[in-house]
């Protein structure tokens, strides 16, 4: 039988698995979720190591008058400063997002939902660190703020990516579009 499929040109099942594939549309999905996520992660890191070496215990630095400035905020609560005797409960919500997300990576075959999702979880990783490693104590940190808009509160680059991917997946499903990559009609 592997003689006639020799012949006649069928492929042999092992030639298909010897033959090197490029990585499936869900592995390259997946990698970008978390290409998307480090990228967040860093920057938010970055900025973050560099306002409290550089901003905090000084001045505000005024970037655009006084449309915004940056100045180094300690905040233990969750966004606009509420609930800061609730740190414990907002570091498990973090985790448990980032568990939620690495989950359904498996099933993951969207772009526009690779980059939202990894945008969601470099974020929570970026404010997750804070609740870990900044002082009061582990669980309880304080997360670094600094962007200061006039008349709104002071976040940081790790709010700015959640929020970003939420609008995001809340635009991809008011379209549709499943993190599968199946589109539905409601």
């Amino acid at each position: 039988m592997a003689e006639v499929e020799r012949t006649i040109g069928t492929p042999d099942l092992d030639d298909e698995a010897a033959a090197p594939a490029e990585p499936p549309r869900g592995r390259r999905r997946v990698m970008a979720l978390f290409l998307v996520a480090m990228v967040a992660y860093l920057l938010d890191l970055g900025t973050k190591m560099l306002v409290v070496a550089r901003l905090e215990h000084h001045e505000p630095i005024q970037v655009l008058g006084d449309w915004l400035r940056f100045v180094a905020v300690r905040n233990p609560g969750a966004a606009f400063g509420m609930g800061e005797a609730f740190t414990v409960i907002f570091t498990c919500i973090a985790a448990t997002v980032i568990v939620v997300i690495i989950r359904l990576a498996r099933k993951l075959y969207s772009l526009p939902w690779a980059i939202a999702l990894g945008l969601l979880l470099g974020g929570a990783l970026g404010n997750l660190t804070d609740r870990i490693f900044r002082s009061p104590g582990v669980f309880e940190g304080a997360v670094v703020d600094f962007i200061a808009p006039a008349h709104f509160a002071v976040f940081n680059l790790a709010d700015s990516a959640i929020v970003c991917g939420g609008f995001l997946i809340v635009i991809l499903s008011f379209r549709g579009l499943d993190p599968d990559g199946t589109v539905h009609k409601d």
